[in-house]
């Protein structure tokens, strides 16, 4: 889930430390399923979220912050300086319930029918 707020956005995460490789792997009950390489020890997977989120959302590391769920492997991270629409599509994370549904372009550069 993606939150709008005044500073940014507040996101719904949920990690898989130890994973063979880092990065956002899609969603998983409403929230964004991250793998980080690093394990669950003294905030070693805790920074590496940081990056990995930083980097995809294309924000420095200080504007991300783990504001819940610090020792818990679902956690709920702020970013400020970016709104909902481009987090969502930036993440490629599925709309809201109730929101307009999202039209991809096909191949050829035509939009989708319908």
């Amino acid at each position: 889930m993606i939150e709008s707020t005044p500073e940014g956005v507040v996101i719904t995460v949920r990690v898989i430390p130890r994973a063979a490789r880092s990065g956002v792997a899609g969603t998983r009950d409403g929230a964004l399923l991250v793998r980080l390489n690093a394990p669950p020890v003294d905030g070693a997977a805790n920074a590496e979220l940081i990056e990995v989120v930083a980097e995809r959302l294309g924000v420095a590391r200080r504007a991300v912050t783990i504001i819940a769920g610090e020792h818990s492997r679902t956690k709920r991270v702020r970013v400020a300086g970016i709104d909902a629409t481009r987090a969502r599509a930036v993440l490629d994370f599925p709309a809201e319930p109730g929101s307009p549904p999202r039209t991809h372009a096909r191949r050829g550069g035509k939009p989708s029918p319908g």
